[in-house]
């Protein structure tokens, strides 16, 4: 465990100390806050006719106006950006050439994978704090239940972890970074628009793409319902996939 959390202390230092990690933040808030401002502007306009909705036996639902597809579009905007972070992981290393020598050190290689996995994890979980600030004018038009506000931003971290997981797997498989946030973000999208084609196909198969979807197991989260099914499936998606980059990377190691 503590080769795993000095592989990812190393790895978040490397990020802090660029300033793309910068560069991408300011994007990533900018996006998502460009895209937050609609949502929150209509909810207040119709608060202002709030009367007139209970007269009309309909209440307003912050939740399912504003944090609902506000959660949405931040898994939207890092289905981009998230590419970006993971393209380096390994990539650049074997570069470098300096992969060889993190092999020669007395750290395990599976240790490594978990290490630079946690280190974009991090990065991206911080990233998503920093945005928490919109929930704050949610706060102060509405009252919003805290609860599904939790759950949600638990649920788009973990999907986020699926996509962080693809990501290294991509960067294992490549030398070229753009190479490598190519193959993460097709990845990535394929996984995203799956449950898309459940709702054309015939009732067993829909059933099948729409489980495999990391959308599908989203929803329940911005609901305010965790359900350890859902849970199970995004954290046996990221184990699946670094074992795949693990035996990638112990494959190429004796080339």
């Amino acid at each position: 465990m503590k080769s795993i959390l000095w592989i990812a202390r190393r790895e978040m230092g490397s990020f802090f100390y660029s300033p793309i990690f910068y560069v991408v933040t300011a994007l990533f808030l900018f996006i998502n806050s460009f895209m937050f401002v609609p949502a929150l502007m209509f909810f207040s306009a119709q608060s202002l006719k709030a009367t007139q909705f209970q007269q009309m036996g309909i209440s307003l639902n912050p939740n399912e106006m504003v944090i609902e597809p506000s959660l949405a579009n931040m898994g939207v905007i890092l289905l981009f950006i998230i590419p970006i972070l993971t393209m380096r992981s390994f990539a650049e290393e074997r570069k470098n050439k300096t992969f060889s020598l993190l092999l020669s050190s007395p750290v395990h290689l599976r240790d490594i994978v978990a290490g630079k996995f946690l280190a974009c994890l991090g990065v991206v979980a911080f990233m998503i704090l920093l945005s928490s600030y919109t929930v704050l004018f949610v706060l102060a038009l509405g009252q919003p239940e805290i609860g599904p506000i939790l759950s949600g931003y638990l649920g788009v971290l973990l999907m986020m972890g699926c996509f962080i997981a693809l990501g290294v797997f991509a960067s294992s498989l490549t030398d070229n970074q753009i190479i490598a946030a190519a193959i993460s973000f097709s990845l990535s999208l394929f996984m995203w628009i799956i449950g898309w084609a459940a709702e054309s196909a015939d009732s067993g198969v829909g059933i099948i793409l729409n489980y495999f979807s990391l959308v599908s197991h989203l929803e329940p989260f911005t609901k305010g319902i965790i359900d350890t099914s859902d849970v199970a499936y995004y954290l046996s998606f990221i184990v699946f996939v670094l074992f795949f980059t693990y035996r990638v990377l112990d494959s190429r190691r004796w080339r």
